[in-house]
């Protein structure tokens, strides 16, 4: 009597348990026993499941890779299995969940089936991914901070230095350098972040062009030219004689090897190598860049173009960067129809990037290139009008204006960019969009309804990229559309294409 009351109340005791789901199975993986735990995590009544075989409480994709029958398989091998991974509930929905399978003998030791223990981790899980993702914003936000302050700090330095020694070319000309190269690195770090932003979001605009791959390469080698010397860095440049051409975006194409180069230079040591090849592949366009770097450990190489993923480097961080580059190169190269591969043979052995775009085929009746049309300087100095409400911002744009021989007026607000566009028409505004009060948009719609300054030229001024920011602008009625920071060659290309109005038309983005 005392051993049957022993198994009744061992029953009762699983059958009451609800924080865990227990039951049996057969030899052959079907349940033979239900407790109201497994029908609480599960959602099947014990009528329901009784006599099904347990691949029901797993993904299409494991059972398509035979999973239920690798962890009977490791149970009975090993005595017991265990595992966490998603379930399936009765409704469809998906669960974390730790499992646990244990095979049962009787005295004889003959196969009975197995014991299957199941726990729903889903909310434990859900507290460690908010908790992993809090740490990676950490880590994020201070290594953006560092990020920036590098720049900066060289940027507050020189001007200081200057201040100092005012009348001194040589000092002034020192400072000019520094704060030139820094803030294209401020410019740099903003737009990767843009980036990443618009490609997440589906939001990036491609523009389709043929891009002459050695000439890309080529010209980004130049211009990272100081750089490479200044490490005693080596280039070896592999480009074949026949012409290598796709149709790509060639910003974004440039974009790509940058970064790629950019990456190489950051890992190999002063006085290493870098090797960069193109070729025919198929039907792609090939691009290698080797270097004979400190390479990736193997678990790297599967993670090296997820977001914010970094090799290790020392704590001065030589070269910088945010972990974004090799993860919007990718994605660049997807949207264009190529692809990106890495790999390295090991720590201390170098790494290997491939770019593959596809390869531009022309029929042989295809027009050759136009050449650019010639432009003459302006007859006279163009009015421009920049409204910003930074002073800082609208004081030194007014400045690079006037240095290239044009008048310039400032406006902080949109009420007095109307005023004074209204007393003395100009011939262009350079209009800041997050204006306080009324916005660019609104005071570009305005000028666009009054008839003395609806033919007035509206550029736009802003910190968005050219994904939706672009799309938006001239939707609104602008003309063109500026990444701040605005360059003095963006404004004399502008002023340039205003001396030829009949080209300017033919070539204002849609």
């Amino acid at each position: 009597m005392t051993g049957q009351r022993d198994d009744e109340m061992f029953r009762l005791l699983v059958e009451n348990v609800r924080d865990y789901a227990i039951f049996m199975l057969d030899p052959d993986g079907h349940v033979a026993t239900w407790n109201s735990g497994a029908e609480s995590i599960k959602g099947y009544t014990r009528d329901e499941i009784l006599g099904r075989h347990f691949s029901v409480f797993y993904t299409p994709d494991a059972v398509a890779r035979h999973w239920p029958q690798h962890e009977l398989s490791v149970a009975l091998e090993q005595g017991r299995f265990e595992d966490e991974g998603w379930r399936l509930r009765k409704d469809g929905t998906t669960f974390w969940a730790n499992v646990v399978i244990t095979p049962v003998y009787d005295y004889d030791q003959r196969l009975r089936g197995f014991a299957k223990i199941t726990r729903d981790l889903t909310a434990r899980r859900k507290t460690e991914e908010l908790q992993r993702s809090e740490r990676r914003m950490n880590e994020f936000l201070a290594m953006l901070a560092h990020e920036l302050r590098n720049p900066l700090a060289p940027i507050q330095s020189a001007l200081e230095v200057a201040e100092r020694k005012p009348d001194d070319p040589a000092v002034v000309g020192w400072s000019r350098t520094i704060i030139q190269r820094q803030t294209t690195q401020l410019a740099r770090l903003v737009d990767d972040l843009l980036d990443v932003s618009r490609i997440t979001q589906g939001k990036l605009s491609l523009k389709r062009e043929r891009v002459d791959v050695k000439a890309t390469v080529s010209q980004i080698i130049e211009s990272l030219r100081p750089r490479i010397e200044a490490r005693h860095q080596v280039i070896e440049l592999q480009l074949p004689g026949m012409p290598l051409e796709v149709e790509a975006d060639s910003t974004r194409v440039a974009q790509i090897v940058s970064n790629l180069l950019d990456n190489a230079m950051k890992y190999t040591p002063d006085g290493g190598r870098i090797t960069i090849s193109a070729t025919i592949v198929d039907e792609f366009v090939s691009i290698a860049v080797s270097d004979s770097g400190i390479g990736m450990a193997a678990d790297l190489v599967p993670r090296v173009f997820d977001l914010f993923v970094q090799g290790e480097r020392g704590l001065d961080r030589r070269g910088g960067g945010l972990g974004v580059g090799l993860t919007i190169a990718r994605r660049l190269a997807e949207l264009q129809g190529g692809t990106m591969s890495g790999g390295s043979a090991g720590p201390g052995l170098g790494s290997r990037f491939v770019l593959q775009l596809p390869l531009l085929r022309r029929s042989a009746d295809a027009p050759a290139s136009r050449s650019p049309a010639k432009t003459t300087p302006p007859s006279r100095p163009t009015r421009v009008m920049i409204v910003d409400d930074n002073r800082d911002a609208a004081e030194t744009l007014a400045a690079l204006v006037e240095l290239l021989g044009h008048d310039a007026v400032i406006a902080h607000d949109g009420e007095e960019a109307l005023r004074l566009a209204t007393a003395r028409v100009p011939d262009v505004i350079l209009l800041d969009i997050g204006l306080p009060g009324m916005n660019g948009y609104e005071v570009a719609g305005k000028l666009r309804e009054a008839p003395g300054t609806r033919g007035v030229r509206l550029v736009a001024c802003t910190g968005y990229g050219r994904g939706e920011g672009a799309q938006s602008v001239h939707q609104a009625g602008f003309d063109a559309h500026f990444v701040k920071p605005v360059t003095a060659a963006q404004l004399e290309a502008m002023f340039s294409e205003m001396t030829h109005p009949a080209h300017a038309e033919a070539e204002r983005p849609a």
